[in-house]
């Protein structure tokens, strides 16, 4: 279930290099890393069942549409199989869904022609729940892949209210990632529990110790 994250904005090379062989032995699902080091992360994993991955039009999504398919389209080529991109929060406050979609459709058509998946980050501390059961049913049109909480950057993250509203609003094709405060053992079984099936964590190896100690494991 873990996406180990790596985009702290003060992880050295050492740091992402570290990372990413901590998730090979972990078992991780991926590790989320900045993108200039998806090849890196790409070179660590190979021969793994880790996935590279890595982020798009992080942390805003501000970035033009021609952008963000071109960051895609980049970490693509550097080995990337999972993108988790952000939504134009802006746009989406200021209900321009058909630009919305247009913005999440390009980089899903991207993706999906090279076989790799989309994460779509909503951002829902500046949201209202009207805003994300609309992202939601975007998404399922355009068939992103997951649909996910937040950077984990905002001032708040994932909360139970929202993983069950996306879980909810969501057609059964796309799944929900829990990102931003999933920090123990019995909250990843908790968000578990709602329906989530990745975790955007730094925390991945106290998680799984906690998980060993406690004979899940």
């Amino acid at each position: 279930m873990f996406d180990h994250s790596l985009l702290q904005p003060n992880l050295t090379d050492a740091d992402l290099e570290r990372g990413c062989l901590l998730a090979r032995e972990l078992g991780a699902a991926s590790v989320c890393i900045k993108p200039y080091a998806v090849r890196l992360a790409a070179k660590l994993l190979a021969g793994s069942t880790v996935q590279a991955s890595t982020v798009i039009g992080f942390p805003h999504g501000a970035h033009l549409t021609p952008v963000k398919v071109f960051e895609a389209e980049r970490a693509m080529d550097d080995g990337a199989t999972e993108l988790d991109m952000v939504v134009n929060i802006g746009k989406v406050l200021s209900g321009e869904w058909n630009y919305v979609a247009d913005d999440i459709a390009a980089v899903v058509r991207a993706a999906h022609a090279r076989v790799a998946k989309v994460k779509v980050i909503f951002e829902n501390a500046y949201l209202k729940d009207e805003h994300k059961r609309e992202l939601c049913r975007i998404c399922g049109e355009v068939r992103a892949d997951w649909v996910k909480t937040s950077t984990g950057y905002a001032e708040t993250g994932a909360t139970i209210e929202d993983l069950k509203l996306m879980r909810e609003h969501s057609p059964a094709w796309v799944q929900v990632k829990a990102a931003g405060g999933v920090r123990t053992f019995e909250k990843l079984m908790e968000v578990r529990a709602i329906g989530v099936t990745r975790v955007g964590a730094t925390a991945t190896k106290a998680i799984l110790d906690d998980a060993k100690a406690k004979g899940v494991v």
